[in-house]
């Protein structure tokens, strides 16, 4: 069977630059500054994650500085006008924040990401307190993997779990992340199966099935149905 899947624990930051709730904005940009980061965690007591503030939540400061929004803009961005007069992280973060475990797999914290919109996520445990964070570019490092790895698992893992008789006829080829299954199999209908098996290996960009076989049903030659 295909091994388990890379979790967020195996791929995440765990020196994280965040702030306390009571940070100044001038010390927030200085933070933001200093550490080359977009985005920090706004931590309470020991450590727990309350919020998150970014780029995003500061600007409005700017935007606002020398304007006098209409009642209408102000009605319709109501929390924009009021990160324009917040003066602390606590008043300025996005909360509740948005956390991934660090069990989680790779495949449930992008879809986090692209369904709440965030470009990363603090990883928190089941109290809520800090323990890394987790960015876009941590969920490619799996891409990263060396193609001879991944050949030597999909053999291991698909080719041997779901062909075992035929394992040795079907050869295995990885360049660029891309596997090309070839060989004769003796039913045709397993070919999606193993497409699916292989896709979830870490690291896989691409299948192309290049096997050929006999159909499920398909009558063998001198035999009658």
């Amino acid at each position: 069977m295909p091994e388990t899947p890379h979790i967020v624990n195996d791929v995440m930051t765990q020196t994280v630059v965040a702030v306390g709730r009571d940070a100044l904005f001038k010390e927030i940009v200085q933070t933001m500054e200093q550490w080359k980061v977009s985005a920090m965690p706004v931590l309470e007591g020991e450590g727990r994650v309350i919020g998150v503030v970014s780029e995003a939540d500061l600007l409005p400061k700017e935007e606002f500085r020398d304007s006098d929004p209409s009642l209408l803009e102000q009605r319709r961005r109501l929390s924009d006008v009021a990160k324009a007069g917040a003066v602390t992280a606590g008043d300025l973060m996005s909360a509740p924040a948005i956390t991934v475990h660090p069990d989680a797999t790779l495949a449930q914290a992008a879809r986090i990401m692209a369904v709440r919109r965030v470009k990363r996520l603090p990883v928190v445990d089941d109290v809520g307190m800090l323990q890394g964070i987790v960015s876009r570019a941590d969920l490619l490092k799996v891409f990263l993997r060396p193609d001879k790895d991944i050949e030597e698992e999909v053999r291991r893992t698909v080719v041997s779990y779901l062909f075992p008789a035929f394992s040795h006829a079907i050869h295995v080829n990885v360049h660029e992340g891309v596997v090309t299954l070839r060989g004769h199999i003796s039913d045709t209908s397993l070919i999606s199966v193993a497409v699916r098996l292989v896709r979830a290996v870490e690291g896989v960009v691409d299948v192309e099935p290049q096997l050929t076989g006999e159909s499920a049903g398909q009558a063998r030659p001198g035999t009658t149905r």
